[in-house]
């Protein structure tokens, strides 16, 4: 059990993340906080309704909230491939949070618990709210490090794709770089490398990523400069992560790495879905051929 605790001290006050291990064994009102044994004010555990769902307990009565929201990581987590799910009750479930990497995605009743858990989870979230009653609350609860932004969607169009016009983008390479499918040398190396990390970070290893995963990594030298990888996957497809180093950029890589992504996922029979985190990657997604749904609001948060 994982508790969340709101407390208030002479000289601070805050929320804070604690397991069993952490409060005193015999008084509930002291906890162990950065190795120092605190008193509490006031304090609140606020957390215990939230139950976790395995896939043994997910069923359709949790997967109707999140109905309608075409989204991949929601559907990574319905399907126990990978993240989480939590809900208020494991039998008659009224809110609902998926969380899967660095995004929470909130549906159902507005949940202040469940808002205040997926804001000081880790140091930064991408919460994305189903709807503006779950917004108004992001908004209420976290009023000074939350920030409002706009994302991008996709349709999800399994059969737009010209396959001719990608193939034409990926012999478009120019002959000092190498194309390769992301392998358990690349899958390593990328770990290791802060701009790229996120394109593996969601496998617990390079096992769990040849089942459900799949990249196409631009390297110079040996090193990756540029590269289209699956943030996370599901039964069906994968959700596109794609970037170029700083330095590399403007050259067409990414709608290379994109273009060669999306070629190999349809050899599979697997979808690429694609969200666009600003109009760069809109207009990017839209050159290899998938088209816009709808803007959406979104809210990035950092750890106070």
């Amino acid at each position: 059990m994982v508790y969340t605790v709101f407390y208030k001290t002479s000289s601070f006050a805050g929320y804070c993340f604690l397991d069993k291990n952490s409060i005193h064994p015999k008084r509930r009102d002291v906890f162990i906080f950065k190795s120092f044994l605190v008193k509490i004010q006031i304090c609140s555990f606020i957390d215990k309704r939230m139950k976790r769902v395995t896939v043994a307990q997910s069923s359709e009565n949790i997967a109707v909230l999140f109905e309608g929201w075409q989204e991949s990581m929601i559907w990574s987590c319905l399907q126990g491939v990978m993240g989480e799910i939590y809900v208020d009750s494991l039998e008659t479930p009224a809110s609902a949070m998926a969380l899967l990497g660095d995004f929470c995605f909130l549906a159902g009743r507005p949940d202040k618990e469940m808002v205040l858990y997926g804001a000081g989870r880790q140091d930064f979230i991408i919460m994305v709210p189903k709807d503006e009653n779950w917004a108004s609350l992001i908004e209420t609860c976290c009023p000074k490090n939350a920030k409002k932004t706009v994302r991008y969607a996709l349709k999800k169009e399994p059969d737009i794709f010209d396959q001719e016009k990608l193939q034409r983008i990926v012999d478009g390479l120019p002959g000092r770089y190498i194309l390769k499918m992301m392998d358990k040398t690349l899958f390593l190396r990328c770990r290791q490398i802060s701009w790229c990390r996120d394109w593996v970070s969601q496998y617990e290893d390079y096992a769990a990523y040849q089942k459900h995963g799949l990249g196409a990594v631009i390297l110079r030298d040996g090193e990756p400069v540029s590269g289209a990888s699956s943030y996370s996957g599901y039964t069906g497809g994968i959700e596109i992560e794609i970037d170029t180093r700083e330095d590399y950029r403007r050259q067409g890589l990414a709608c290379i790495c994109g273009a060669k992504l999306i070629l190999e996922c349809q050899k599979r029979g697997w979808y690429p879905s694609w969200d666009a985190h600003n109009k760069g990657s809109l207009a990017l997604a839209q050159k290899l051929g998938y088209h816009f749904d709808y803007a959406y609001t979104v809210y990035e948060v950092v750890k106070k």
